[in-house]
């Protein structure tokens, strides 16, 4: 399948208290992704918890993941807060091996449309890295418009666009929106992933899938089949999990959620903080029966 298709799993980044990431345990769970043939994973997503690392450990995560994904390609987070960073962040993880850049419009004052298009020319023309313009409104304050994307599109290096459901679900809409721009869009949001795809999103950029790689791959090949029964009956399993995320963050219950997986003990980046004691138990009983799901899967 071809880079910016199919299902993209985003696996939380282990670092100590220093900040400093734990090679050996992102390289397992990166491993575990690549074995379940995902079709690329994302290192330093939002769940990956990129904004709260500096550029050597961002870097050292980098490596560690394309050094363990194998023949998966590897897409990495470079959003920053200014463009001289984001541009350093884009050299960075083509020398590093990514096979293409996140890019985020991370902002602490709100960008303005045409902020935001100078940004993204800028880091585009700072390296031979392919990007996947990452559209988050709920944590950069900045979203998207129809035309931007068009416009961005039109730059070789800008090939495809990550983009939460829009407010009134018409994935196809925004799709044929987008018809006459060369640009490959795919959706987050885990628990309308299904409809997404249904529509002729491209990808899957999932939170499930960084821990839970078969069962998000169950559920992408329901959702191409049009097969609701078991689109059904897989979104089921899912649930609770993604009602936790929603509840609580996906940084912070992913990364307890590896935890319970012996994939490492490490809690979110200070200042986030595990998920409150009253979700600690449905999430260890979550994690529980969908290890069980995921390995029958295997």
């Amino acid at each position: 399948m071809a880079l910016f298709e199919g299902v993209s799993a985003f696996p939380p980044t282990p670092t100590d208290v220093a900040g400093v990431v734990d090679v050996d345990a992102l390289q397992r769970r990166v491993e575990r992704l690549s074995a379940a043939n995902v079709d690329s994973i994302c290192v330093l997503g939002s769940t990956g918890a990129y904004a709260y690392l500096d550029r050597a450990q961002r870097r050292r995560a980098i490596e560690a993941a394309v050094e363990a994904a194998g023949a998966t390609p590897v897409l990495a987070g470079i959003g920053a807060l200014t463009t001289r960073a984001a541009c350093e962040l884009a050299r960075d993880a083509e020398h590093a091996g990514a096979a293409a850049g996140l890019l985020a419009m991370v902002s602490y004052t709100p960008l303005t449309e045409v902020e935001a298009e100078s940004h993204v020319r800028t880091v585009a023309g700072a390296s031979d890295l392919p990007l996947c313009l990452y559209d988050n409104p709920g944590a950069t304050r900045f979203a998207f418009s129809p035309d931007l994307f068009d416009r961005l599109a039109a730059l070789p290096p800008v090939q495809a666009a990550k983009a939460p459901a829009p407010a009134d679900g018409d994935f196809a809409g925004l799709l044929a929106r987008l018809e006459g721009a060369e640009l490959r869009l795919g959706f987050s949001g885990d628990a309308t992933a299904a409809s997404a795809l249904r529509a002729g999103g491209a990808a899957w950029y999932s939170v499930t899938a960084g821990l839970f790689p078969r069962l998000a791959l169950a559920l992408a090949r329901a959702a191409r089949a049009d097969d609701q029964d078991r689109i059904d009956a897989v979104s089921a399993d899912l649930t609770p999990l993604w009602t936790l995320l929603y509840a609580h963050g996906g940084v912070r219950v992913m990364s307890a959620a590896a935890s319970l997986l012996g994939l490492g003990d490490y809690p979110p980046p200070r200042p986030l903080a595990p998920p409150p004691v009253e979700a600690r138990a449905s999430l260890a009983e979550t994690v529980e029966r969908l290890s069980a799901r995921e390995e029958a899967a295997a």
